[in-house]
């Protein structure tokens, strides 16, 4: 009838240091690059002029016209202007790049 008494599992301190290590994977890995993407594409919706080519998130290309709060408008044709939302914006495009596609 005799047990092993050594086989109660991790102790407290164990445990901390577990939690611990678990905390700083989950801020490394996941928390600290999306909080750093976020801060990226709010620089680039606060950064758009008149004359910048961009790509909004659905694909779509062209050239800004007009700036406003929320909304800018797209010329992505010759006399073809659409209006999105700002945050609809994913990347800008280096000047002349519309002229080469």
């Amino acid at each position: 009838m005799a047990q092993d008494a050594g086989a109660q599992g991790m102790s407290v301190m164990g445990q901390i240091i577990f939690f611990a290590g678990f905390i700083l994977i989950f801020y490394f890995l996941i928390w600290r690059p999306q909080s750093k993407r976020a801060k990226e594409h709010k620089a680039l919706m606060s950064g758009l002029n008149k004359g910048d080519e961009v790509v909004t998130s659905g694909g779509v290309a062209g050239r800004i016209t007009k700036v406003a709060d929320d909304f800018i408008v797209l010329e992505v044709a010759d006399n073809v202007e659409i209006k999105i939302q700002k945050v609809a914006v994913a990347a800008a495009l280096p000047k002349g790049t519309l002229k080469d596609i």
